[in-house]
């Protein structure tokens, strides 16, 4: 299970910092990510950290203002999210991989475990 939390309002420049908690598997031995989805637009992916966390990718849009990170020892993983801009407005969902490490070009087929969402919204 995973369970998202940390969303909010804030003004455009701000930042939020969206947490996740997972249980029910082997967290440290999976790829994690951040995924979003504005209305009336598809999910799209915003960040991936490998289960070491030594290596991550960010969505181009999101890139230099975004930072994932995870903490093994507490089964975690958060988004810190600098410089919002309106156009970040979206549900995050926080995600688990089926492996441990970020596979670019499978970006829609390998994270397969779910959180509930959590809303962010930016305000121009």
């Amino acid at each position: 299970q995973l369970q998202a939390s940390g969303g909010g309002l804030v003004q455009a420049g701000g930042s939020l910092r969206l947490s996740c908690a997972a249980s029910g598997r082997t967290f440290s031995t999976i790829a994690m990510g951040w995924f979003r989805q504005a209305p009336g637009k598809e999910r799209e992916f915003v960040a991936g950290i490998n289960w070491k966390g030594r290596a991550t990718l960010y969505a181009d849009s999101v890139k230099g203002r975004f930072t994932i990170s995870r903490d093994n020892a507490k089964n975690t993983v958060a988004l810190q999210m600098n410089s919002l801009k309106p156009e970040d407005t979206a549900v995050y969902y926080c995600a688990a991989s089926r492996y441990s490490v970020i596979r670019p070009d499978n970006l829609g087929s390998d994270f397969d475990s779910w959180g509930q969402g959590t809303q962010v919204t930016v305000s121009s």
